[in-house]
């Protein structure tokens, strides 16, 4: 789980490093020091040509995917854990009051729910990630 944790964090610095410097470093001195002509040609070849052509909808989808699924991710963290943490010790008990046990089993049925929404919508953002990826 650490080494997976490690490789999405390193995949997004990696991926949020890399526009940061070609946007604030490498374009403006592209654009300096070659005609305007020249620099667009280096430009285009370093900007996937899937983000300035077709592939739009694709990355728009998958940015909805991902902004949903963070929505939902900080919803369970922060609202929905604690909750099921409070009734949760108390379902736990020997003779656990039925109401209590009855909250804790929709709730916790709701965190499972909405982490199998997470995942789908992961794996729909990977896949109009890979189809935005693939447009000529």
């Amino acid at each position: 789980m650490t080494l997976t944790l490690f490789i999405y964090l390193l995949s997004l610095v990696c991926w949020l490093g890399g526009m940061v410097f070609f946007s604030i470093f490498s374009a403006p001195v592209i654009f300096r020091v070659l005609t305007r002509a020249d620099a667009a040609k280096v430009v285009s070849g370093i900007f996937p040509r899937c983000v300035l052509r077709t592939g739009r909808l694709w990355w728009i989808l998958s940015a909805a995917a991902l902004a949903i699924a963070l929505g939902l991710t900080i919803y369970a963290g922060a609202v929905l854990r604690p909750r099921i943490d409070a009734i949760h010790i108390m379902a736990d008990e020997q003779n656990p009051d039925a109401t209590r046990k009855a909250e804790f089993d929709r709730l916790h049925r709701l965190s499972v729910s909405l982490n199998g929404g997470v995942m789908v919508l992961n794996l729909l953002a990977l896949l109009s990630s890979a189809a935005a990826l693939s447009q000529p």
